[in-house]
């Protein structure tokens, strides 16, 4: 067969050099000075099922550290960028690739993922080998129609649309020789991340201590652990699971009986908390919730439940 002008090579060097840490990075951004608070933590859910990615034969797959929490949602971890609670703009560095799988011989790796949003819009960019040359295109301008949530330590934007940018569109044709046009839907991303308050000024020097005075002891980070509001419930019902120790902002995946099903974001103080069903069908017996942290400290926790009839 023929190959067609313009398709994506995916060669092997170009791929290392494509997902070697800090390649985004070196890109530059659009004008603008960057928002103002460091983000520590969080993720970005990209959903397809409103995409025409289906339609064309194509699915999404990742590589980690994002993982499918669905056959038509993955989850990205925030590795790093800034945010402006006050404005709702961000720049966000996503972990992991966007894998598409569909007509071609080969899939489509989008690598180094990054959220810009500015006002009502924004953009998605990505970095993927084109003719064995890797560089970073702008794959889809974003809109949303409703302000973030702000809280004290993060921002939440729900509902942004990803719509193909020309160049994207023009990507995906080459690549899958499908026909995709400017402003075909990509999906739906919901992002959270942490943004701590910045650090107070450090107060005056206290005096120095007398000779022989001994300082005191810093406080010890608290241990991991987990817990569940209900050690037995019955099918149909809701099950919280709560865990603490770990880092303020860390991204937290939420996994039942080995399934990783959610995920969330510990506060400043450390602490997670998720609420999530048990089914209907759910069997009887003992099941397992688990708590693992996929940056910061590398805590996974683990505590049992039992489901069946209360006493």
């Amino acid at each position: 067969m023929a190959k067609r002008p313009g398709v994506v090579a995916l060669v092997a060097g170009a791929l290392i050099a494509l997902c070697a840490p800090g390649a985004a990075g070196a890109q530059e951004g659009p004008e603008g000075d960057p928002p103002p608070r460091e983000v520590s933590g969080g993720y970005a859910n990209w959903g397809t099922a409103e995409a025409e990615l289906s339609d064309r034969g194509v699915s999404l797959g990742v590589t980690l550290p994002a993982v499918r929490t669905s056959a038509d949602r993955a989850s990205f971890p925030a590795l790093g960028g800034a945010a402006d609670p006050g404005t709702g703009g961000a720049d966000l560095e996503l972990g992991g690739a966007a894998r598409l799988e569909g007509p071609a011989a080969q899939p489509l790796v989008l690598a180094g993922l990054r959220l810009r949003l500015a006002g009502d819009g924004g953009a998605l960019y990505a970095r993927t080998v084109v003719d064995g040359r890797a560089g970073e295109l702008a794959l889809a301008d974003v809109t949303r129609d409703a302000a973030p949530a702000v809280r004290a330590t993060g921002v939440t934007w729900t509902g942004l649309r990803a719509s193909l940018t020309a160049e994207g569109a023009a990507l995906l044709s080459s690549w899958s020789g499908a026909r995709f046009a400017a402003g075909d839907g990509l999906g739906v991303l919901d992002v959270t991340v942490g943004t701590p308050a910045p650090k107070p000024e450090a107060a005056e020097t206290p005096p120095a201590a007398s000779p022989g005075a001994r300082a005191p002891e810093p406080a010890a980070d608290p241990e991991p652990a987990a817990s569940v509001a209900h050690p037995t419930l019955a099918p149909g019902t809701e099950q919280t699971v709560a865990g603490e120790g770990f880092e303020p902002g860390a991204v937290v995946l939420v996994a039942i009986d080995g399934d990783t099903r959610y995920q969330t974001v510990a506060g400043a103080d450390g602490r997670v908390e998720r609420t999530f069903p048990v089914y209907s069908t759910a069997f009887a017996g003992e099941h397992t919730v688990e708590l693992a942290a996929v940056t910061g400290r590398r805590a996974v926790l683990s505590v049992p439940f039992d489901v069946g009839v209360p006493n």
